[in-house]
């Protein structure tokens, strides 16, 4: 799968590019469909090209795990920006993202 913000890697293992920000969570939302219907148990998500990122996509974040959950895969997210760590650990959610 290759669109402008998600580019898979591997089997499950996906980069996102671009922004995780209100404007972009609607694309974001309806790209990510393809990948959470696939089956795949593991899915990971590199989003070491994200520039800027608010608390809609921190939002979009957690719907991806609990939808995620909902089918029995596991998403894990690595490299999450600065400003993203930030949003999770103002709203106590380190746990979920462990």
């Amino acid at each position: 799968m290759a669109s402008e913000n998600f580019i898979e890697q591997q089997d499950g293992s996906f980069s996102l590019h671009g922004e995780l920000s209100f404007a972009a969570v609607p694309v974001l939302a309806a790209q990510s469909q393809v990948w959470l219907a696939s089956g795949k148990e593991s899915i990971t998500i590199d989003m070491a090209d994200i520039g800027r990122a608010d608390s809609a996509g921190l939002a979009l974040m957690l719907e991806w795990i609990k939808q995620a959950g909902q089918s029995g895969q596991q998403i894990r997210f690595i490299n999450i920006p600065g400003q993203l760590n930030s949003l999770i650990r103002v709203s106590g959610l380190g746990g979920v993202f462990d």
